[in-house]
């Protein structure tokens, strides 16, 4: 979509780096260096690696997808193609090699760590000076490590120091390999969820509007913000499914070497765990299922409010939306509670299982085996640390996450199997210039006419499963060059039509040909974010002479002349910036723009003033178009005498079909009332043309600018707003608001105790098996000296036993009371977090959503709250644990020797400055992240929103391309973490690796050390690799995903509107207003408050019960006067409503006392009952009479029309019955001010009849405000309001006004034609006369 030049990027340093330099992270040192400088900015972040390039990824994972589709094909029938199968294809080889790799790791080097720590361990043994006589000499150091299981032998001094290399070199070796190969697998996880997004959007591009209609837009979004994340966390610990269970099968044939049966049952204790888990993590996923559908529901209904949040505003609804977001977001939270209370106890298993197991091992030994010496118990703890990590760390979070993944790859697959639009094939340039040559030959034989659109019993419906048709028995042929025109009833399928001729919706019935390449204007504008001019052109070339000729048919000269950068103004998101007009002519050019033989034109002159309307009709369809084949859909009944060919349309059926003065004769109830009220322009051909004699002196000169700035090439492009990036790092204000936004301060402190608890008696348990093996290791088997020896420690080995049960024990309880009461402070910070932030979103000024694109907010709703509720608690429990774990390490080993206090000290500043480094990076960076994703939601949204353009203009490819720019912005921000997430581990882990070579060799230099306390205090260092790191970054990622909160919270202290309800000394009476009088005093509004003033010193009143209509040209202000009523916007003077200034009451006070018909007609999926009456205030027949009123209920239709479903958008009801529903919310409120903004712009003669004549029978005792484009509707009012360029130009009696010969009012009416100009002042007249008798 934006066709503009692109930014060129840097080349990625890790495409140019060594090997040696991408093994140990060399590479990012430059992006840390930079990052610590100063904030990285958008305009910093490299281009994408050619290997994870959106558009090839995608193009991969496309072919793979269609021939698995092909294939289940052939399978038997119903079979559904493997998603999985496709990853697997595509990824799998790479993904197996990183998993071989992994394995040859875990098994060849960490395995081996254990015997030598158990070799050094026996150096200190006190057997060791009895057997020192016994040394071989001849044997070599590696040849003792295979022999390790040969107690009798001595370890000498060289030795014992090559043992404490081995034990250093196991470590190295295990970080040099595990950090590339984990970075490896995180980017291919990546180039999964790339590849996927692409699949889907191009799955977007060909879905059917029957399956967007049944299902809804938000799927998409969601698929995209959710459910694809779990790619680039699944196949992380994959491989741990196979190498964990593996691994403890290895170790359980060293331990029973070691220490016979006593270890099985030792092993047990974890085996036994493995099923527990998968049941666990089985879990996980049914409420990771549950947890995506309420997400998708909570999501969907965001979209359908923050869209229609005006209407919302206007009808007090806030609380009601406010309910049914609350309901579904406490069903969302409860599977988020029970998901994290599983991840609680998990994540609880790596304090206590291996430790259990040690408890239990160590007890069977003593009861029937023996003593137990320091070795058996470190060789023990060793091997119990190693499956603590790949068991009860890596093991359960491959079993969730492959779990989640299933469910994520089962919906995606889901939707890409849903039924796709029957696309026409498209016509080359060599069909086209073969079409035009068989054209000319055509003409010759003018006997024959070629056939453009030929419907042949053709039928369809919108939604599957409805047994009766939209549209059904179409018969229908139009000839090319052919102008036709489609009316008809609203909801009788004028745009369903149009549909079936773009193939958008396929026939049920019958057939449907089209010869000729098609252009299409849809009934609601569709605009994107970008240009004017790209908007126009929609990725077709520019042309200067053709693009000034279609700006110029379709009206938009001035206002592009008004707008501040020209034809490179941006438009915001659907073109929220525009006015209707504006949009719908801009909607029209791009149509017009396009080369084609068929233009389908759905209802484009309806948003516009006759005026416009009528230079639309003669200088776009019948001078610009007129030898192309036109399809125009309007309730425009003026210029049906004009067309070839008139189609009538009712209740899904063509009832009449031919010219017009062949269809005079028949007496079809819609033309009686043509007849009767629509001879508006084309009786006289002679009237004047736009270009003519009528154009004023100050147009013409206004002619010339007009065209300069169309084609004014120094006009410097606008860029649209940009969302703010916060910078530096996040504050400590943020961490307290989270925590007591949930809690009071005692209820933060009990988990803060019970965290420190938790590691207390996790060290507790280390110290306590170290001091009790000291003891054994001392016993000699003389009853007397082992009696000393007891008596020396004043306790029995039972006694040993008992505590240590204790503490073991006391360690499983708190960590679990300590998980459950953490994740419960959280969800509850998390409830509170939402809601305060759409309380606060649905208080925001109608200013903070023209700025803001929908993609923005939702991602605050979609993204951050995934983030707030699901990832932020497992990265603070990870960091909190981790962090406390050091603690009780560094703890531990200064007990044992004091001297090591200096590399604790230095490790723990190079930690601290390492983190700062990281922090400051890479919180910037994430920040980006969260910046360039959301254009992809807001590319995405647009999409789904105009699907039925894009197609029709062959747009998917230029959409795709646009997606995978996006994308692939977004894929370079998100590298650029991971790489810095993972060498911020790597440096991590090395440090480590110096602390436990400082360990190891200061207590091989220390011969007065127990051998229990060396042990403790290396396999505690040890323990620390991995872990550590992965805590580090834990709390740099808690702090990241802190940013969530950050960017939630920024969202719950926007400006707000004033109060909704009045102070009590302010509070107008109940049956306010009673007469209902409005006065403006000296009115002037801004939509900003820094803007420009969009209307100027308004002063008029209107008297109780008059019914005023407002017009003026496109952009005068007209709706700005309802903004002004309604308090949408900065308002400086004052508005009396019956004796009150409705700026010093409360906003719900104002808005529920009057009632409004809008511009753009807003339902709400839901019931029919609830789109009427929210707050359940009245009774089902009060709302059917409402709806009878407005012909809404079908005959035999009773309480069962309340209770029919609402699609999203209301997209199963036409833009006229939407309007009708408005009607008949405004008839059951019942308010003494009417407003219609608009009302009657997209709906046929006859709707619009009903309407007038509801208005008049229901409202009569009400003061009623009417804009209106076309005149003859409020040519019966009691005064017209005539604005321009938000000033008030006339204002008194239409009648008055047209005695007024150089009154504009006046010359609105003489543009309509003579005809209706002399109908209008007749009308005009006669209520004149009435209001005076």
């Amino acid at each position: 979509m934006d066709t503009g030049p692109k930014l060129r990027r840097q080349m990625n340093p890790r495409y140019r780096a060594n090997w040696f330099s991408i093994l140990t992270f060399g590479w990012t040192l430059e992006t840390f260096k930079f990052g610590y400088s100063r904030d990285i900015k958008d305009s910093d972040l490299y281009a994408p690696l050619p290997e994870h390039r959106s558009h090839d990824l995608g193009n991969s994972v496309e072919k793979a997808w269609e021939r698995e589709v092909e294939i289940a094909r052939t399978r038997e029938k119903n079979a559904k193609p493997s998603l999985w199968l496709v990853i697997f294809k595509v990824f799998g080889s790479e993904f197996m090699l990183y998993g071989l790799i992994l394995a040859a790791m875990e098994f060849l080097i960490r395995l081996q760590q254990p015997l030598f720590l158990g070799l050094l361990l026996r150096y200190y043994s006190p057997i060791q000076d009895a057997n020192i006589g016994n040394l071989t000499m001849s044997s070599t150091y590696l040849s003792r490590l295979f022999n390790y299981y040969e107690i009798d032998s001595s370890v000498t001094w060289g030795e014992a120091v090559f043992f404490a290399f081995g034990i250093v070199f196991c470590s190295t070796l295990n970080v040099m390999v595990q950090h590339p190969i984990m970075m490896s697998i995180m980017h291919l996880g990546m180039k999964i969820r790339v590849g996927m997004c692409s699949l889907i959007y191009r799955k977007a591009l060909k879905v059917s509007l029957q399956v967007i209609s049944e299902n809804s837009a938000g799927l998409v979004v969601n698929l995209m913000a959710n459910d694809v994340n779990r790619f680039d966390s699944g196949p992380i610990f994959a491989h741990y499914l196979w190498i964990g269970p593996l691994e403890t099968l290895l170790m359980t044939v060293y331990l029973y070497r070691e220490m016979g049966l006593p270890a099985i049952y030792g092993s047990l204790v974890l085996i036994v765990a493995i099923p527990f888990q998968i049941f666990l993590g089985c879990q996980t996923a049914y409420y990771r299922k549950a947890t995506a559908v309420t997400s998708d529901e909570r999501v969907n209904l965001m979209k359908e409010i923050i869209i229609g949040i005006e209407v919302i505003k206007m009808y007090t609804w806030e609380k009601p939306f406010q309910r049914i977001i609350d309901i579904v977001r406490r069903h969302e939270i409860h599977y988020i509670k029970m998901t994290s209370y599983i991840r609680g106890v998990i994540m609880s298993f790596i304090m206590f299982i291996s430790r259990f197991a040690i408890f239990f091992t160590v007890l069977l030994y003593v009861t029937f085996v023996g003593q137990i010496t320091v070795e058996n118990v470190f060789f023990l703890t060793s091997y119990y640390n190693i499956t603590k990590q790949t068991m009860c760390l890596y093991f359960p979070q491959a079993i969730g996450q492959i779990a989640e993944m299933n469910v994520a790859v089962q919906r995606i697959r889901d939707y890409l199997i849903s039924e796709e639009c029957q696309i026409q094939p498209r016509i080359t340039s060599e069909d086209k210039s073969q079409k035009e040559s068989t054209r000319k030959r055509v003409r010759v034989d003018e006997t024959f006419k070629q056939i453009a659109v030929q419907f042949d019993e053709a039928g369809t419906k919108w939604i599957n499963s409805d047994k009766k048709g939209d549209v059904e028995n179409l018969n229908l042929t139009i000839y090319s060059e052919t102008m036709a025109i489609v009316v008809g009833s609203v909801g009788s399928g004028k745009s369903t039509l149009l549909h079936l001729i773009l193939k958008e919706l396929p026939c049920t019935t019958g057939s449907v040909e089209v010869n000729g390449i098609v252009s299409y204007a849809s009934q609601n504008p569709w605009l994107f974010v970008g240009s004017v001019r790209q908007n126009i052109l929609f990725g077709q070339p520019y042309k200067k002479a053709r693009y000034v000729e279609v700006c110029k048919v379709c009206a938009l000269e001035r206002d592009i002349s008004l707008f501040p950068h020209g034809d490179k103004t941006v438009v915001g998101e659907r073109g929220l910036s525009l006015s209707g007009g504006q949009r719908a002519r801009i909607n029209l050019a791009r149509a017009v723009y396009k080369e084609a033989d068929i233009y389908l034109l759905d209802d484009p002159l309806s948003a516009v003033d006759t005026h416009v309307a009528k230079h639309i009709f003669e200088e776009c369809i019948k001078r610009f178009l007129s030898n192309k084949t036109v399809l125009l859909v309007t309730h425009q009944l003026q210029f049906i005498k004009s067309m070839d060919q008139v189609i009538i349309m009712d209740k899904g059926k063509i009832i009449a079909e031919g010219g017009f003065e062949g269809l005079s004769d028949r007496e079809l109830k819609i033309l009686e009332f043509i007849q009767e009220n629509a001879k508006e322009t084309h009786e006289d051909e002679s009237a004047p043309a736009l270009q003519g004699s009528s154009i004023q002196p100050s147009t013409i000169s206004l002619h010339g600018r007009h065209y300069s700035v169309l084609i004014d090439t120094s006009l410097i492009d606008q860029k649209p707003e940009s969302e703010s990036q916060t910078i530096g790092r996040v504050k400590g204000s943020v961490y307290r608001d989270y925590f007591l936004s949930g809690a009071s301060c005692p209820c933060v402190a009990i988990v803060c105790v019970m965290f420190f608890l938790a590691q207390f008696c996790a060290s507790a348990c280390d110290y306590w098996i170290s001091r009790w093996s000291a003891v054994e290791d001392r016993l000699t088997g003389d009853a007397t000296m082992d009696i000393a020896i007891w008596d020396e420690q004043r306790l029995v080995r039972n006694d040993f036993v008992i505590i240590f049960a204790v503490i073991t024990t006391a360690t499983i309880v708190v960590a679990l009371i300590r998980a459950f009461l953490f994740f419960s402070l959280c969800m509850k910070s998390s409830i509170r977090l939402h809601d305060n932030m759409f309380e606060s979103i649905s208080r925001s000024p109608m200013n903070f959503f023209h700025s803001n694109p929908s993609g923005r907010v939702l991602n605050r709703f979609s993204k951050d709250m995934g983030a707030i509720d699901e990832l932020l608690p497992q990265a603070m429990i990870d960091c909190f644990q981790i962090m406390l774990n050091l603690v009780g390490v560094i703890t531990v080993i200064l007990l044992i020797d004091i001297a090591l206090l200096i590399p604790i000290v230095s490790a723990l500043i190079i930690f601290y400055i390492l983190r700062v480094i990281y922090i400051r990076t890479t919180g910037a960076v994430k920040r980006l992240e969260g910046i360039t994703r959301s254009p992809v939601f807001s590319h995405v949204n647009a999409t789904v929103l105009g699907l039925a353009t894009v197609r029709s203009f062959d747009a998917e490819f230029l959409l795709a391309q646009e997606f995978d720019r996006h994308q692939d912005l977004h894929s370079g921000a998100w590298y650029l973490f991971i790489s810095c997430s993972r060498a911020f581990g790597y440096f991590l882990d090395v440090i480590c690796l110096m602390f436990i070579i400082c360990v190891t060799f200061s207590c091989l230099m220390k011969t007065e050390f127990e051998g229990s306390s060396i042990g403790l205090a290396i396999t505690q260092c040890i323990s620390l690799t991995g872990i550590f790191q992965w805590g580090m970054r834990q709390s740099a990622e808690m702090e990241n995903q802190m940013t969530s909160v950050e960017r939630v919270l920024e969202y719950t202290k926007l400006p707000r509107e004033a109060a909704l309800k009045s102070e009590p000394n302010k509070k107008p009476p109940p049956d306010w207003p009673s007469q209902g009088r409005i006065d403006f005093e000296d009115l002037s509004l801004k939509y900003s408050p820094d803007g420009n003033l969009v209307l100027h010193n308004l002063q008029f009143s209107i008297l109780p019960k008059e019914k005023v209509g407002i017009v003026g040209r496109t952009g005068a202000g007209k709706s700005s006067v309802i903004a002004a009523l309604f308090r949408l916007a900065y308002l400086e003077g004052a508005i009396i409503i019956d004796g009150i200034d409705i700026t010093n009451i409360g906003l719900h006070d104002l808005r529920e006392k009057i009632s409004i018909i809008p511009q753009e007609p807003v339902l709400f999926s839901g019931t029919m009952r609830k789109n009427l009456d929210p707050f359940d205030e009245y009774s089902d027949e009060v709302l059917i009479n409402a709806l009878k009123s407005v012909e809404l209920q079908g005959e035999g239709e009773s309480v069962g029309v309340l209770y029919k479903d609402v699609s999203e958008g209301g997209s199963n009801f036409s833009v006229g019955e939407r309007q009708l529903v408005c009607l008949a919310r405004a008839i059951v409120h019942n308010d003494r001010i009417l407003v219609l903004d608009e009302a009657t712009a997209n709906v046929d003669a006859q709707t619009d009849s009903l309407i007038q004549n509801t208005i008049r029978e229901h409202f009569k005792e009400c003061t009623v405000l009417t804009i209106a484009h076309r005149l003859n509707t409020v040519i019966d009012s009691n005064k017209i309001l005539v604005l321009d360029a938000g000033r008030l130009v006339e204002f008194d009696h239409p009648h008055i006004l047209l005695q007024n010969k150089r009154g504009q009012f006046r010359k609105m009416v003489q543009e309509t034609g003579p005809s209706m100009s002399n109908l209008l002042h007749k009308l005009a007249s006669q209520n004149y006369k009435k209001s005076k008798i």
